[in-house]
């Protein structure tokens, strides 16, 4: 049964990723005006337009370029950057580590955080601390990002001078060098993820300690911390452990406006980069690589999901 389930996520993850490249595909090709002419500028001669077009292969239907496209990325062949030349997987393995390295940080500063006081608040359900909490939580998800970024620059960058207001890694820096420029961008993606695993710890703790075993447990004079910990949070995983790998796929995919914000050389900004370049090989590239990682990470939760609660094993009807 578990086995059948995994199988059938497994598929409708395959299908997801199908429309995906689909919508990925499709609308770069209606980003306005023409690539040849971009790549040869105004003053090319129509000629030379044509011939480069032709080259290019954008003179053939859509699904025909679709096809010869997805064919390309089964074989690991992502094309070549129509701005450089170079080849787009290139350009994708200078910039990929740094995505990943700037996710996994703050991964490693949100989710223990979150889960912490998301547990905290449970135990002091409805008491000062989670009155704290809970309306802190409420502002840093209702504050967009890219306002979150400018307020600690202003802050740590400006008024304090402490951390650096620009994120330019480079290969030769050391690691603490790097965790000090990637400070503020972490900071930023962290704080509404931190939020986010709070307010789901926190509620999905809350509906089991309503549970008719909880009320005996406190009957039985169980303290408030043993109540949540020991018998609370292992009927609680299925729900937090989706929350935690849906905001880790978020922190892959989210990190686009915080990229651009602190110029840091990522997938984000290479994506930017190459919309304003119309360079559609790096941004289908880009689309493609950030929609597998949700798609792969989402897929993560629901078989973990099913695994940590025996009730989604079986099917709605089941005897």
């Amino acid at each position: 049964m578990i086995a059948l389930l995994i199988a059938k996520r497994l598929g409708l993850g395959l299908v997801t990723l199908f429309i995906i490249s689909l919508i990925v595909f499709f609308s770069v090709q209606l980003l306005p005006g023409d690539v040849a002419q971009a790549i040869l500028g105004r003053t090319a001669p129509p000629e030379a337009v044509a011939a480069l077009r032709t080259r290019l292969g954008l003179d053939l239907p859509a699904h025909v370029r679709y096809l010869q496209w997805a064919g390309g990325l089964f074989q690991g062949d992502f094309g070549d950057s129509l701005a450089n030349r170079r080849p787009v997987l290139d350009l994708l393995s200078e910039r990929i580590g740094n995505t990943f390295f700037l996710a996994a940080v703050s991964a490693c500063i949100a989710v223990p955080l979150g889960l912490i006081l998301g547990l905290a608040s449970a135990i002091y359900r409805s008491r000062s601390f989670d009155h704290a909490t809970s309306l802190a939580a409420l502002l840093a998800i209702s504050v967009p990002e890219f306002l979150t970024a400018y307020i600690l620059v202003a802050i740590f960058a400006v008024e304090l001078g402490w951390l650096p207001a620009v994120s330019m890694v480079q290969p030769s820096q050391g690691i603490l060098d790097r965790f000090i420029l990637i400070s503020l961008p972490a900071a930023t993606l962290a704080l509404g993820v931190i939020a986010y695993i709070l307010r789901m710890t926190r509620a999905a703790i809350g509906n089991v300690l309503s549970s008719p075993y909880i009320e005996m447990a406190k009957l039985k004079g169980v303290s408030p911390y043993r109540l949540v910990v020991r018998h609370a949070l292992p009927n609680a995983l299925s729900p937090i452990i989706n929350v935690v790998l849906m905001n880790l796929a978020y922190l892959v995919v989210g990190v686009v406006v915080v990229e651009v914000i602190f110029v840091y050389p990522g997938l984000g900004q290479l994506l930017v980069d190459s919309v304003s370049k119309r360079d559609i090989p790096v941004v289908q590239a880009c689309g493609v690589l950030f929609a597998t990682a949700y798609i792969l990470l989402n897929l993560l939760a629901d078989v973990l999901s099913i695994l940590a609660n025996p009730r989604l094993r079986r099917p709605r009807g089941g005897v």
